[in-house]
């Protein structure tokens, strides 16, 4: 039954169980011969109860849940533009269709702007309408008042997701507030500024890696043109907010932090 369901969204999946698993059920995209694919993974003393909850073929998406005892994850899969994504639905949404799965995906900032811009149902779930842009996991939010000094305004920045794959670059960027962090390969996550001096102090070897300073959840402007290999090119001609969908807030994704 799983497999028909990704055949009616031109999708294949494969199931596989592994010893060496995080989660009781992981979900995500790989490659062969014959192309992309959903490879979901369950740890091999578990036989994870798996339901699709809701198909929409022309649209190309499905919601799956995954049960283990009393634990569900909830997974929206489909195809963006160009490749097929999964995404992890936050357990506080009470979601049991695609549709309620894509607004569970927006941060509540973007919906209180889709509200406040009388959004017309039929364009909620366009990339782009009056209230947001969006590419991939970013949604841009127009802040055509937004005045940014010259000096402020930092070229071709990455805007990445720790750990998470191949970031999006804007090409000209400003940001306020957060967390200044030191981010290395030791610390993909990144270190505070007390915790990087003290790992230096303690790994002198450390201070021959290459460190990047970095802020976490600050709040983060870009104009300009966004690329990603994987997305269509965006061109932004005033400033706008940026936010990252709410992935972060599942269980699956609980290890994913916002560094810009």
């Amino acid at each position: 039954m799983i497999e028909k369901a990704f055949l009616k969204l031109g999708a294949r999946v494969r199931i596989e169980g592994t010893e060496k698993i995080s989660s009781p059920v992981t979900i995500d995209i790989q490659r062969d011969r014959r192309g992309e694919f959903f490879l979901l993974k369950h740890a091999s003393n578990i036989v994870p109860d798996l339901t699709v909850l809701n198909v929409q073929p022309r649209d190309r998406h499905l919601l799956l849940m995954s049960r283990v005892g009393d634990e569900k994850q909830k997974f929206l899969c489909g195809h963006d533009e160009r490749h097929w994504f999964v995404a992890a639905i936050p357990e506080s949404a009470p979601v049991s269709n695609v549709a309620q799965a894509k607004t569970a995906l927006k941060p509540t900032q973007v919906l209180e702007r889709e509200q406040r811009s009388a959004i017309r149902r039929k364009h909620i779930d366009r990339r782009r309408n009056g209230a947001f842009i969006r590419q991939g996991e970013w949604f841009f939010v127009p802040e055509p008042e937004l005045g940014v000094p010259e000096l402020l305004i930092i070229k071709d920045e990455p805007l990445v997701r720790s750990r998470m794959g191949k970031p999006h670059l804007a090409e000209e960027c400003y940001r306020t507030g957060g967390e200044r962090v030191y981010v290395s390969r030791l610390a993909p996550e990144g270190l505070s500024e007390a915790a990087y001096r003290k790992r230096l102090q303690e790994d002198p070897g450390a201070g021959r890696l290459p460190w990047r300073s970095m802020r976490r959840n600050p709040r983060v402007y870009v104009r300009g043109r966004i690329t990603h290999p994987d997305h269509a090119t965006v061109a932004l001609t005033v400033w706008h907010r940026v936010y990252m969908n709410t992935e972060t807030q599942a269980k699956a994704n609980a290890a994913v932090v916002f560094l810009d």
